[in-house]
C-alpha cells in the first residue's frame, strides 16, 4: 500500500452500526415522529432476582481516605505515649489519654488532622471501647462475692453511694439546675474507680490489711450500686414527665438488670459445666459438661462472651438504657468462669486497642473555652466529691477506728473513668450541657490524681492495721 493510500486509510472514520436508541434520539432531535423507543434495561431473569437485593451501585463505597488512617495512627500513638509517661510517673495512664484528647481538641492539631470531618469514625471506636471496658469491669464483679464482703464493706459501699449522690444533686438543685442535670451530676459522683487504689495497696504490700479487704470488697458492691443508679437516672431522663411513665421505665430497667445478673450468671455457669449441689446445706461444686469449651471455633468461649456483650448492649439501648449497662451485666454473667477460660487475659489486647480511643474521644469533647466560666463550680463539685466519699465511706468503716476509716474513705475517693462514663451518658441523652460535662471530667481527673498520695500518707501514719482477721469483715 502506498503512503498516500495508507494515510487515507488512517484518516477514514471507522464504521459502526448505530443502536436503536441512538437512531431514536437522532430522529427526535430532527422533529420526526419516533416509533422506536430507547431500549429499556433488560429485567433480570427470575433466577437472578433472588440474589439481587438492591442496586449493586449502592453497595459500593468510596475507598477510605488516607487522612483517616493518619488520624487513627496519630491518636493511638499519642495516647499510648502519654499513657507510658503517666505510668512512669506512677499515675493511671487514663489521665494521659484524657489529656491528649483535651490538648488536641483545644489546639491547632484538631484542624490539622481534619478530625471534625471524620469524627463519626472515632465515635464508633469510642463506643466499642467503652463497651469492652465495662464488660471487663463486670468480669471482675462476681455475685458470689457480694455475700462474702461482710457487714462493714456493705456499709461502706451504701453510704459511699448515698452521701456523694445527695451532696452532688443538692448542690445542683441549690444552684437552680434542672432535676435531670442534678441527678446525673449526683450519679457521676457515686461510682468508685478502685483500680488505682488496688495498685497502691499492692505496691505498699498491705493488701492483707483489714482496711484493704474492706475497700476491695466495698468496690464490688459499689460497682453494682453505681450501675443501678445510672440505670434509674438514665431511665428517668428517657421517660416522659408523667410519674406513671417514669415508674414503668425505671421498673423495667431495674428488672432487666437484676434478671440479667442473676439468670445470666446461672446460664453461663451451666454452659461452662460449673454446677453446684447441696449436701447437708453446704453447696459443693460439681463439674459438668463444658459446652463452651466443646465448641470447635478457636477461642470459642471468648467469642461467645463478646457476642453476648454486644447483644445485651443492644437490648439495653432498645430499652432506653445506656449500652454500657448491658455490657456490664454481660461481664458479670461471665465473671464466675473467667479463670476457667482465661477471659480476663483475652480481653486485655481488646482493651489495649479500643479503650484508648474512648478516653481520647472524651478529651476531644472537653471545650476549655466553655470550661473556664464554670471553674468555680468545678472546684466546688470536686470538694464535695472528696468530702462525700471520705465522710460517707468513713462513717461506714468507723468500727475500724478513726485512722482506718480515713484510709477506707480515701481509698474509695477516685472516680476515674466511671464518673466520666456516667457524664458521657448524660451528654448523649442531651441531659447535661457541655460545661457540666467538663466539670465532671475535671472532678474525675482531680480525685484520681489526689487519691494515691493521700492513701500513701494515710497508710504510713498508721491507717492500715495489719492482716485481716479471719471471717467476715
Amino acid at each position: 500500500m502506498s503512503g498516500s493510500a495508507s494515510q487515507r486509510a488512517r484518516s477514514r472514520p471507522s464504521l459502526s452500526v448505530p443502536s436503536a436508541s441512538s437512531i431514536a434520539r437522532h430522529l427526535q432531535d430532527k422533529g420526526a415522529p419516533v416509533y422506536l423507543k430507547p431500549a429499556e434495561p433488560r429485567p433480570a431473569p427470575a433466577h437472578e432476582k433472588r440474589f439481587i437485593t438492591r442496586d449493586p451501585s449502592s453497595c459500593r463505597r468510596a475507598p477510605m481516605e488516607p487522612i483517616i488512617l493518619v488520624e487513627v495512627f496519630a491518636l493511638f500513638l499519642l495516647a499510648k505515649l502519654a499513657g507510658e509517661v503517666f505510668e512512669r510517673l506512677r499515675q493511671p495512664p487514663v489521665i494521659g489519654e484524657l489529656l491528649v484528647g483535651v490538648i488536641i481538641a483545644n489546639t491547632f492539631i484538631f484542624d490539622l488532622l481534619h478530625l471534625k470531618e471524620n469524627m463519626e469514625y472515632f465515635e464508633l471506636l469510642a463506643e466499642l471501647g467503652v463497651m469492652v471496658l465495662l464488660f471487663t469491669v463486670g468480669l471482675e464483679t462476681r455475685l458470689s462475692d457480694l455475700s462474702t464482703v461482710g457487714r462493714v464493706a456493705t456499709q461502706v459501699a451504701v453510704l459511699g453511694v448515698v452521701v456523694p449522690f445527695g451532696l452532688g444533686a443538692a448542690c445542683m438543685l441549690f444552684l437552680g439546675e434542672a432535676t435531670e442535670v442534678a441527678l446525673f451530676i449526683g450519679a457521676a459522683m457515686v461510682a468508685t474507680s478502685v483500680g488505682i487504689t488496688a495498685r497502691v495497696l499492692a505496691d505498699l504490700r498491705v493488701t492483707g490489711a483489714i482496711e484493704s479487704r474492706v475497700i476491695l470488697g466495698a468496690a464490688v458492691i459499689d460497682d453494682v450500686l453505681g450501675m443501678m443508679v445510672l440505670t434509674v437516672v438514665s431511665g428517668m431522663a428517657g421517660a416522659e414527665h408523667s410519674l406513671v411513665d417514669t415508674a414503668v421505665v425505671i421498673s423495667i430497667a431495674v428488672a432487666f438488670v437484676l434478671a440479667t445478673m442473676y439468670l445470666g450468671g446461672r446460664i453461663v455457669r451451666r454452659l461452662a459445666g460449673d454446677g453446684h449441689r447441696k449436701v447437708d446445706g453446704v453447696r459443693i461444686p460439681v463439674a459438668g459438661k463444658d459446652r463452651l469449651g466443646a465448641l470447635r471455633q478457636r477461642n470459642a468461649p471468648f467469642v461467645v462472651a463478646l457476642v453476648i456483650c454486644f447483644g445485651l448492649s443492644a437490648v439495653a439501648q432498645y430499652m432506653g438504657l445506656a449500652a454500657i449497662i448491658g455490657a456490664f451485666v454481660a461481664g458479670m454473667a461471665f465473671a464466675e468462669v473467667r479463670e476457667k477460660h482465661a477471659l480476663r487475659e483475652k480481653m486485655d489486647p481488646v482493651n489495649d486497642l479500643l479503650v484508648p480511643f474512648f478516653f481520647v474521644h472524651i478529651g476531644l469533647m472537653v471545650n476549655l473555652g466553655a470550661f473556664w466560666p464554670v471553674l468555680g463550680l468545678a472546684l466546688v463539685i470536686t470538694v464535695l466529691a472528696v468530702v462525700g466519699k471520705v465522710v460517707g465511706c468513713g462513717l461506714g468503716a468507723l468500727s475500724l477506728g478513726r485512722r482506718g476509716a480515713t484510709t477506707v474513705g480515701i481509698g474509695m475517693m477516685p472516680r476515674g473513668e466511671v464518673g466520666i462514663i456516667v457524664a458521657m451518658v448524660g451528654l448523649s441523652l442531651n441531659t447535661i450541657p457541655d460545661e457540666m460535662f467538663s466539670v465532671v471530667v475535671f472532678m474525675s481527673i482531680v480525685t484520681t490524681l489526689l487519691a494515691p498520695p493521700l492513701l500513701v500518707w494515710s497508710i504510713r501514719r498508721g491507717g492500715a492495721t495489719g492482716p485481716a482477721v479471719t471471717g467476715r469483715t
